[in-house]
């Protein structure tokens, strides 16, 4: 049976942003004379932290470093205006598929929700620089970070994207790239399909309803 929405993760599934995310933090923290500079292997491990203000913590924590001694709230805040000005700067392209799917998805009648880790300035940007629309022009339903009390691998995001679509879990898909956001949608009860980003392919995604490269291989006539 076709589903009667379709649920998106951002960072990594509708764009490979995570490259525009390390280069902001990076450019956040040399402007504040900060010495650190996070490396592609550092920013993959990092990853594993869902969230910009803790993963500046746990980097913090992981150098040997006080807490107390960095303002991780304007850090994070300087990173991602820095990030917004990177987007709308044309840096970003969606993914292979991803703007079929939703424009086939829409033509029949589907829902489209976001469910991310990333704050709602960021899903804004974003859907302005590849859709050329705000995102409530693509999107019905926005859930994001900010809002929950618990991000991914919890599946609380996923559960106030339920809320909000008014839809029980098993007429909705969920769309990931990572094991954490697969965690976070099968917790909501979702059934999900994976498409690993640079930044995920490593990692094990058992319980996925499938592993494709990228969105092109999706038709939703067999979901």
């Amino acid at each position: 049976m076709t589903p009667a929405a379709l649920i998106f993760d951002v960072d990594g599934t509708l764009a490979e942003t995570e490259e525009l995310h390390r280069a902001a933090f990076n450019a956040t923290f040399a402007a504040a004379g900060l010495t650190w500079r996070w490396r592609v292997d550092d920013y993959r491990r990092l990853l594993t932290t869902t969230g910009g203000k803790e993963r500046i913590a746990r980097h913090i924590r992981e150098i040997g470093a006080e807490a107390a001694g960095h303002d991780i709230a304007a850090l994070h805040a300087d990173k991602s205006r820095r990030y917004v000005e990177m987007v709308e700067g044309g840096g970003l392209s969606l993914r292979p598929g991803v703007a079929a799917l939703i424009a086939t998805a829409r033509d029949r009648g589907l829902r489209l929700a976001v469910a991310t880790t990333t704050g709602r300035r960021n899903v804004e940007a974003l859907t302005r620089s590849a859709f050329g629309q705000p995102a409530d022009a693509v999107f019905d339903v926005i859930a994001a970070g900010d809002e929950v009390a618990a991000k991914k691998p919890a599946p609380d995001v996923y559960l106030l994207a339920l809320d909000r679509l008014g839809l029980p879990a098993a007429r909705c898909i969920a769309f990931e790239d990572s094991a954490n956001g697969l965690a976070a949608a099968r917790g909501a009860g979702l059934p999900c399909i994976v498409a690993p980003g640079i930044y995920t392919e490593h990692e094990g995604f058992d319980g996925a309803e499938r592993v494709v490269a990228d969105l092109a291989d999706i038709d939703l006539a067999t979901l």
